[in-house]
């Protein structure tokens, strides 16, 4: 749960901070991608959690729908701002 907040947190604050460099603001398109692949990371983290039963089903589904709905954010901003 600790690495759920976490990770959202940090994938936010990279939406919001971009870098500037000579007095350009850059964002860093890598940071994105790695937040993406901490997501699906997490949601792996989450179907052992299920299958271990650390987790029932209800309060796995909530966690998978956050984490998609983080996942599309970066992506979308991903897509529109690094490309």
């Amino acid at each position: 749960m600790n690495k759920i907040i976490l990770t959202i947190g940090v994938a936010s604050q990279l939406l919001v901070s971009p870098a500037k460099q000579d007095g350009t603001e850059v964002y860093y398109s890598a940071q994105l991608i790695h937040a993406m692949d901490n997501i699906e990371h997490m949601k792996e983290w989450v179907g052992q959690d299920i299958e271990n039963g650390r987790i029932n089903e209800e309060i796995a589904e909530s966690y998978y729908e956050t984490l998609d709905e983080t996942y599309l954010f970066i992506k979308d901003f991903y897509e529109k701002n690094c490309h």
